[in-house]
C-alpha cells in the first residue's frame, strides 16, 4: 500500500486472500513518533480524500518539517477550526515545540496558532505542497481521481498511518 499497490494488487502478488490483506492492515499499530522535542519552523496543511465516494470527504491536517521532511503529527476530522486545535493539542501533547509555524492563508490555522510566531504565505509551504503530492502519488487512496478507495474509515486511516511510519523512517 505504501508504494501505491491497492488491496486486490496485494492480493494477486503475494497470493493470499483479500481477507488476510484487510485483517493485517486493521490489525497493524503503526504510529509516529516525533524525531525531535524542538523544530525551528512546522509547515501545516490540510489535504482532502475520501471514502466510499466524495460525497463523504475525509480532511487530513499535518504539521511538517521541511528540513528532514518528517511528518511531525497529524489528525483526521472537517476542515475547521476544531480540528486545527486538535493538531495544535496533540503538538503539545507529544511535547513537540516549535519556534514558528509556516501555513497558507486560511483563518483557521491563523487563529489556532495566533499566540506564536507564523509566516503566511504559499511561498513558505512550498515543502508541505510538493508532500501532499508526494503522499498522493504514494497511497493511491489519496489520490481524487482513483479507482483504488477506502469503502471503511477504519482502513483508510490504517493505510495512512502505515504510509507515514514508513515514510518517516526512510523505508520508502
Amino acid at each position: 500500500m505504501v508504494r501505491g499497490s491497492g488491496v486486490r494488487d496485494i492480493d494477486e502478488v503475494e497470493r493470499i486472500s483479500i481477507g488476510k490483506v484487510l485483517r493485517t492492515l486493521s490489525e497493524s499499530i503503526y504510529q509516529i513518533q516525533p524525531k525531535q522535542s524542538h523544530y525551528e519552523c512546522l509547515e501545516v496543511d490540510e489535504l482532502w480524500t475520501f471514502v466510499g465516494n466524495k460525497q463523504n470527504k475525509q480532511w487530513l491536517i499535518y504539521a511538517y518539517h521541511r528540513e528532514s521532511g518528517e511528518i511531525v503529527a497529524y489528525v483526521w476530522g472537517k476542515r475547521d477550526l476544531a480540528t486545527v486545535q486538535r493538531l495544535k493539542a496533540k503538538l503539545k501533547k507529544l511535547g513537540v515545540q516549535y519556534a514558528r509555524i509556516a501555513s497558507d492563508h486560511w483563518d483557521s490555522f491563523i487563529t489556532a496558532f495566533l499566540c506564536c510566531k507564523q509566516v503566511i504565505g504559499k511561498f513558505f509551504t512550498v515543502s508541505i505542497e510538493g508532500n501532499n503530492c508526494r503522499i498522493r502519488h504514494r497511497i493511491r487512496r489519496g489520490f481524487r481521481r482513483s479507482c483504488n478507495f477506502s469503502k471503511k474509515l477504519e482502513n483508510h486511516f490504517k493505510a495512512f498511518d502505515l504510509t507515514f511510519f514508513y515514510l518517516n523512517n526512510g523505508f520508502v
